[in-house]
């Protein structure tokens, strides 16, 4: 009842003011033509596909930095202009040895060192212990008669199975010692005072040559600190490994093909000098989040935030991943977006808080940008009231079979952190669009985990109220070169574009910010 009065009261408020309403005016700036110059542009040959850590991410950020630029909005007082630099690196192997007893291995053909995975350092031990697979879990553990300390550790990667059931989740599905269970399974080894884990993978009997050349280099990554302590690794063949523990590791790689669990006389130590080294280069690759601000008047220390990713895939084989909804499309928004409020402000009608419109890399690589900026923050995130995140807003969902699939657009987040985000929102939206809010991917069930797939989710784990819109065009062109400007749907993307511009003019212009009275998720993707 709370909900549906406050509602009532609102588009009372709004609908009270129409005669003089300025957001409609302003709202009346964001044209298709503008959004069709701007997307031919950050969407165009030239930008190649916009790639993070790119000459093509870079000519992006100056074409928005520009842009606001000839705006005159202005820059955030912390940055060196209008933007937000962050470091991303890439690592490359300058010299890696291992030896045990009489042999010196072979890279490529009996273990490789992944750079991403791997520090400079050294390891040295006159044991080596078969540790299984190197589980540490109440219901299975691998480590409850071995001591490990100062020792090399060998691993088989996967996990038991008994009468079809795994034995550390007790159903049908792998635990969290699985897939990416790896750097799980060495951080607990590092734990126990491991001085490096040799790493077997049953179905991997040897290493190609494409393999071997791709491990000593990494792709571009953002610098996370490590979950727990670290050790050095190497993935391991099957030759090497039966040349290293001998005649039992047949029937023990045998065992882990079939998920069987090791018996406590398979878990053993063996007496063998080893020497493990690595060595590397690391290489840092600038990227940026670009920020303008509308400065506000009464409010100016709190923050409406419009937020879209300005980077896509980049050129692969080729050919141009365009990226003309994803995201092109929320990226020139928020540009037109900018262009409004600051003809209002211009105008004496600007906005009474502070509304930040910031276009952010990396989010195709693992929402990197968004990241850097909620934890290195340029404005208070207990001051920032919203982020209305755009991300694909100008074509249609191919599975969306309703008759009104031109007049929709999906809204994310409206029931989380804030019960106020679907009041102001659907109070706004009947005003002045009439568009169909669709909540389908708000459901917990959601198979897609869109929430927490784009870059509002950085701000909502910090507790900022965030809404989300988007297309759904998960099907058709997503990801793929044919995302391109000539596809979109203009009238539909201005309109959508409108509509937001309408609920961050009411967000920044009420009395009050926005509660925060729902718990924070807590989940992940």
């Amino acid at each position: 009842m709370r909900n549906f009065l406050s509602a009532a009261l609102l588009l009372f408020g709004l609908m009270a003011h129409a005669q003089n309403d300025a957001s409609t005016r302003y709202a009346d700036l964001i044209s298709t033509d503008d959004l069709k110059k701007h997307l031919a542009i950050i969407a165009g040959e030239e930008m190649e596909g916009r790639e993070t850590g790119t000459e093509g991410q870079r000519k992006a950020a100056e074409y928005i930095r520009n842009h606001f630029s000839s705006l005159g909005l202005t820059a955030p007082a912390s940055l060196a202009g209008y933007e937000q630099m962050y470091p991303l690196y890439t690592d490359s192997i300058i010299d890696v040895s291992l030896s045990t007893g009489k042999w010196k291995a072979v890279y490529g053909t009996d273990y490789i060192s992944p750079a991403l995975a791997n520090d400079n350092g050294k390891a040295k031990s006159s044991q080596i212990v078969f540790a299984g697979y190197g589980i540490d879990d109440k219901n299975y553990n691998d480590y409850s008669n071995l001591h490990v300390k100062n020792k090399i550790v060998v691993i088989m990667l996967g996990e038991p199975k008994q009468d079809g059931k795994y034995l550390v989740s007790g159903g049908s599905k792998s635990s969290e010692w699985s897939g990416q269970g790896m750097n799980k399974k060495i951080a607990v080894a590092a734990e126990k005072g491991a001085k490096a884990v040799f790493m077997i993978n049953p179905a991997q009997e040897l290493f190609t040559q494409k393999t071997a050349e791709s491990s000593k280099k990494t792709s571009i990554y953002y610098p996370r600190p490590p979950k727990g302590k670290k050790v050095n690794y190497a993935l391991i063949s099957h030759e090497f490994a039966k040349k290293l523990w001998g005649a039992p590791m047949e029937q023990l790689i045998a065992a882990a093909k079939l998920s069987q669990p090791f018996s406590k006389e398979q878990l053993s130590a063996q007496k063998i000098k080893t020497s493990f080294s690595y060595k590397e280069s690391k290489q840092v690759v600038m990227a940026s989040n670009v920020l303008g601000v509308v400065e506000g008047s009464d409010k100016k220390d709190e923050y409406v935030f419009l937020t879209a990713h300005y980077d896509h895939l980049g050129k692969r084989d080729g050919k141009i991943y365009y990226g003309a909804d994803d995201d092109g499309s929320g990226t020139v928004a928020v540009m037109q977006m900018a262009t409004a409020f600051k003809r209002a402000r211009d105008e004496g009608k600007g906005p009474r808080r502070s509304v930040v419109f910031m276009l952010v890399s990396g989010e195709e690589k693992g929402l990197w940008g968004s990241e850097f900026y909620s934890d290195n923050p340029v404005y208070p995130l207990e001051k920032t009231t919203v982020d209305l995140n755009i991300d694909m807003i100008g074509r249609v969902d191919t599975e969306r079979m309703k008759d009104d699939t031109l007049n929709y657009v999906y809204v994310v987040g409206h029931d989380k952190i804030s019960t106020e985000l679907p009041i102001v929102n659907e109070a706004v939206n009947q005003k002045y669009s009439g568009l169909t809010l669709d909540y389908k991917f708000d459901d917990p069930n959601d198979p897609n985990r869109i929430y927490f797939r784009s870059d509002h989710y950085n701000f909502a784990r910090k507790g900022v109220p965030v809404l989300f819109f988007y297309d759904g065009m998960l099907k058709s062109d997503y990801h793929k070169p044919t995302d391109t400007v000539d596809k979109i749907y203009w009238t539909l993307f201005q309109k959508r574009a409108k509509m937001i511009f309408h609920t961050a003019w009411e967000m920044a212009n009420r009395d009050n910010m926005l509660v925060r009275d729902l718990p924070i998720p807590t989940a992940t993707r």
